[in-house]
């Protein structure tokens, strides 16, 4: 029985077109100044639009595969991608504007609030709001949405990796490890009835000066990028935020993915059958 399934590019294939495309098409990745007259007497406009259709779709594999690795992170914030239209006004192949080809011209981090879950686990939180939990890192202070903290028998709050959980003044919070406590909504801890801490969880007017410090950790990248206490921002005790990368969105995105990769190879491949006819032509006609 023959095998119906479609047969998707192999990464190998994927690389020599984008290999052609770059050499051919740009001086730098991924887009440059244009090369026309080697791209025209090379590679025609069919094959250059569907090779620049599969270069993106690596790109968004790679980006896909990303998030659908970190569905269970708690906290993860799921990476998207921003396409645009490079036009060469030099190449021949679309009237009065030249070649346009797709391509990833940025990427950027979707913050969009991630379902909550009970965990039972008094040392968890969810933040529902805007806000960050702030720790201490290696090389200045990092933001968390990922609430799954700990007492370590020193009595340090610590959160993922075990970094230490600041305080409204910026120092780590300290605990009794031997008493439990309590954290109210607005990330006030308390043991024995008596208030301990006061939890750092803060917000920003642009979160896209954000960039991603692992996997659960954001650093603010640029001196423009200030925190300032959350004001709408709740912490909501023995819960968890999930991540925003859903697993169902992931598949389907995966299986549209898959689709276009499949066109564009057949594109690629019609293109490359054109090219061999006309040159079969040409030779019966000038032997």
């Amino acid at each position: 029985m023959s095998d119906s399934r479609p047969r998707i590019a192999s990464k190998q294939f994927v690389y020599r077109v984008v290999y052609s495309i770059d050499t051919l098409y740009f001086h730098k990745s991924p887009i440059g100044t244009l090369r026309a007259s080697g791209f025209t007497s090379t590679m025609d406009s069919l094959s250059a639009i569907a090779a620049s259709g599969l270069r993106s779709r690596m790109q968004e594999l790679d980006i896909l595969a990303n998030n659908l690795a970190n569905t269970s992170t708690r906290g993860y914030k799921a990476d998207r991608e921003l396409y645009s239209l490079y036009t060469s006004n030099d190449a021949s192949g679309v009237a009065e504007g030249g070649t346009e080809t797709p391509w990833i011209k940025a990427t950027w981090v979707d913050f969009a609030q991630g379902t909550t879950a009970p965990t039972g686990n008094p040392s968890d939180v969810a933040l529902v709001g805007k806000g960050f939990l702030a720790v201490r890192g290696s090389s200045g202070t990092l933001y968390t949405r990922n609430g799954s903290l700990k007492v370590t028998s020193k009595g340090d709050l610590v959160a993922a990796e075990d970094r230490a959980v600041l305080d409204a003044s910026g120092n780590p919070v300290k605990l009794n490890p031997s008493l439990p406590y309590d954290i109210d909504r607005g990330g006030v801890l308390t043991q024995g009835g008596n208030t301990v801490a006061q939890l750092s969880v803060v917000e920003f007017s642009n979160p896209a000066g954000l960039v991603k410090a692992g996997q659960a950790y954001f650093r603010a990248s640029g001196s423009g990028v200030v925190a300032t206490p959350a004001i709408a921002t709740e912490v909501h005790q023995g819960q968890l935020e999930e991540s925003n990368a859903g697993p169902a969105e992931g598949a389907v995105r995966l299986v549209d993915v898959m689709r276009q990769f499949e066109m564009l190879q057949k594109a690629i491949t019609l293109g490359a059958e054109m090219d061999k006819q006309a040159i079969s032509e040409v030779a019966k006609v000038n032997p």
